[in-house]
């Protein structure tokens, strides 16, 4: 259809006294389109459709809430049953119209897509298997609306310390920012109010500032104002997970890395085919420039240092060199930590890989002490398989007994353990098939179960299985051929003894 405007234009060139052949030249339309315009004299023609449909609107309600609101339904009752041919979605615009659909949501209001403008970020849940064993991860991913390149990378927990480093790790990559970065209204980054209300948490907003950019929420039900997000995340349940196998969170993240910096950035994208690294390239100079230096978000702690030179942090152990053992202040970045004393640098120690606990960690370039820390876990993995793969009995009295973890688990183990290498197993088993009978699951009575069961005299020990052939060994016919051995000196000792 051609606007109203153009068509005004056309006609007024006509009048001015412009040929139909260098009209439709100018504008680029048909001479026949021309013709038709200027026998219209420019006006927008009115025209009725001769096979519309009026369709009493009553009608429709009541057969609509007869059935329940199904437009399917509906759609095959006016057809069947009262011979009124309507396309299905006229019928469907139709019900809207009326207010008989289910409430329809206010649509987000659409904002321009200008370079340097805007970028994205959210995160979402993903079960994934390292190594065959399944494991909840958190992706977070940034999105520039314009360009299109994306930042990805996963992580066991997602927090606000979490989301700075995430954000500093993605903008230092592209050395830019965007001017607003629209969020869900995530507690992470909002303290109260939603939507254009919303109020940033102060400490997001001042880290927010010094990459030059602010944080904005979204309207509440309205994810679509950030859709290209969600779409990014749609590609990465389509295209980045299958067909792909995971040893760990490390392994993950630099496929992560790779899928998102280097293939999809050079990927045509959409029906513009446009590739997001080389409109990137376009979009940088209307982007905000990082600072030369911004400095990577840290957690302090305070930490005392045990008798061995030990600070924990997160489950794990780092040793500060010296022989003093003051309390000391560490710093803990994404992917390091900076321990100080009295502003001092005492060391930096790389953080150890995902899962990794009880781990005893020196400074960079220096090797672990030969000593263990004084308070560092001591784990009964090893001691609880030995005992469930003894026997099925066994492995019934640890379901009954190990129902919580913590130091109370541990010390069972341990004990239980240090019975069953102490006594016959068959005796073992007894003593714990009946401390399991009486729901017992104090060590030192078990302990007592086994001793009755020695004495009570109906435990016979077993009989030692003999090879009946050790009389045709080497060594046992080279004994019989050998000397008598004198014992005479003994029958000497023994008269001295009674004289």
């Amino acid at each position: 259809m051609i606007e109203p405007d153009k068509r005004k234009a056309i006609y007024l060139l006509h009048k001015e006294g412009m040929g139909i052949r260098e009209i439709s030249r100018h504008m680029n339309i048909s001479t026949n389109t021309v013709n038709t315009i200027i026998v219209q004299a420019g006006e927008v023609p009115q025209t009725t459709r001769k096979d519309k449909i009026e369709i009493d609107a009553d009608l429709v309600s009541r057969i609509y809430h007869r059935c329940d609101g199904r437009v399917q339904r509906t759609h095959e009752m006016l057809s069947e049953q009262h011979g009124i041919r309507i396309g299905y979605s006229t019928l469907t615009r139709m019900i809207c119209e009326l207010g008989l659909g289910k409430s329809q949501k206010k649509r987000c209001h659409r904002v321009p897509d200008e370079p340097g403008v805007e970028m994205q970020h959210d995160t979402s849940p993903y079960r994934v298997k390292f190594k065959e064993k399944p494991v909840l991860v958190q992706g977070s991913l940034l999105y520039f609306r314009f360009s299109k390149v994306r930042y990805l990378k996963f992580y066991r927990s997602f927090d606000r310390f979490k989301m700075k480093c995430f954000l500093h790790e993605a903008l230092s990559f592209w050395g830019c920012a965007a001017y607003v970065c629209i969020i869900d209204n995530t507690n992470l980054a909002r303290l109260r109010g939603t939507g254009k209300n919303a109020v940033i948490v102060p400490e997001m907003e001042q880290f927010a500032k010094q990459y030059g950019f602010e944080f904005a929420c979204h309207e509440k039900g309205h994810a679509n104002r950030k859709a290209g997000n969600e779409r990014s995340f749609y590609t990465v349940e389509t295209n980045f997970f299958p067909g792909r196998k995971f040893a760990d969170l490390e392994d993950m993240n630099r496929q992560a890395f790779e899928w998102a910096t280097v293939r999809m950035a050079n990927r045509p994208t959409g029906k513009t085919r446009l590739i997001p690294a080389q409109t990137f390239e376009y979009e940088q100079p209307y982007l905000k420039k990082l600072p030369g230096y911004v400095p990577a978000p840290y957690l302090v702690h305070e930490r005392g240092t045990d008798q061995y030179g030990y600070a924990s942090v997160d489950g794990n152990f780092y040793w500060i060199p010296g022989t003093k053992r003051h309390d000391v202040k560490v710093l803990q970045y994404a992917e390091h930590l900076m321990i100080y004393r009295n502003r001092k640098l005492l060391g930096r120690y790389p953080l150890p890989p995902d899962g990794v606990k009880n781990e005893l960690i020196p400074p960079e370039g220096q090797s672990k002490p030969p000593y263990k820390p004084k308070y560092r876990k001591k784990p009964t993995a090893k001691e609880e398989n030995i005992l469930r793969t003894a026997a099925q009995e066994i492995n019934d009295y640890l379901d009954f007994a190990v129902k919580n973890g913590g130091k109370q688990k541990h010390r069972f183990i341990r004990g239980l353990y240090g019975l069953y290498r102490k006594i016959a197993l068959e005796v073992f088993i007894k003593a714990v098939k009946r401390a399991l009978k009486y729901r017992i699951t104090d060590i030192k009575t078990v302990e007592r179960i086994a001793i009755l069961q020695l004495t009570a005299g109906n435990f016979q020990l077993p009989v030692p299985q003999i090879n009946q052939q050790f009389e045709n060994r080497a060594s046992y016919i080279e004994g019989c051929l050998a000397d008598e051995v004198d014992l005479t000196v003994y029958d000497k000792i023994t008269e001295d003894d009674n004289g």
